[in-house]
């Protein structure tokens, strides 16, 4: 198995678009890590959200707050010391969504939900932050074609983008790998893919910023 040197969680993470999936797909196997990737089509309420958004917010933002309170509880009831987890999402982000789109009354009642919840779920050793632009994503999401997100507007992406930027602009928790990937191709170029596995591989503490070795 290839040598790490950040322990056995990492977790992926990026808006909407990002490229979070095609990633984890690639960098699991070069670590040997068991993907752990969240289904967000299980969300009854979220076409409906991307419609109407205030009126479908907090049935949506409980139910992935819950979901992803349970899929890490299950992931780490197993034996994560026999085999490492790499996932596309860390718990906190559901935060960052709460605050973009619950009321004052919503989002009081939500954070007391989270406060019981968060204690209990464990901090990755690792995380890669994937930044675009806002139009790179909104290409990336036409593209992928998925049937409910073809109400999502511009202004909403780029909403949720700024508010990525800030948060791990401030994020301290773990190590952090920030990657822009707006001129990285890391499934066709090969050279992208490993340049940027080798910088993960030299990751320890505090927070680095990637520079793509086709921009040099």
């Amino acid at each position: 198995m290839t040598e790490k040197t950040f322990g056995k969680y990492m977790v992926i993470e990026g808006p909407i678009g990002v490229g979070k999936t095609s990633f984890i797909e690639l960098v699991s196997r070069e670590f040997n890590f068991r993907p752990a990737l969240e289904i967000v089509e299980e969300n009854p309420f979220l076409s409906r959200f991307y419609k109407e958004m205030k009126s479908y917010a907090f049935q949506t933002q409980l139910f992935f707050l819950l979901n992803r309170y349970k899929q890490q509880q299950e992931l780490f009831q197993q034996d994560l010391f026999s085999k490492g987890i790499i996932c596309d999402y860390m718990f906190e982000k559901d935060r960052i969504f709460a605050y973009l789109n619950l009321d004052d009354n919503e989002l009081n009642l939500y954070e007391k939900i989270y406060s019981i919840l968060k204690v209990q779920v464990p901090k990755p050793d690792l995380v890669v932050y994937l930044q675009a632009s806002t139009d790179t994503l909104m290409r990336r999401i036409k593209l992928r074609g998925r049937p409910f997100e073809k109400a999502i507007t511009y202004e909403y992406i780029d909403k949720v983008n700024k508010a990525y930027n800030q948060y791990f602009l401030n994020y301290t928790e773990s190590p952090l790998l920030i990657v822009s990937t707006n001129e990285i191709d890391f499934v066709h170029h090969f050279g992208d893919l490993q340049d940027l596995i080798s910088t993960i591989k030299d990751m320890k503490t505090g927070t680095k910023y990637y520079l793509p070795v086709t921009t040099l």
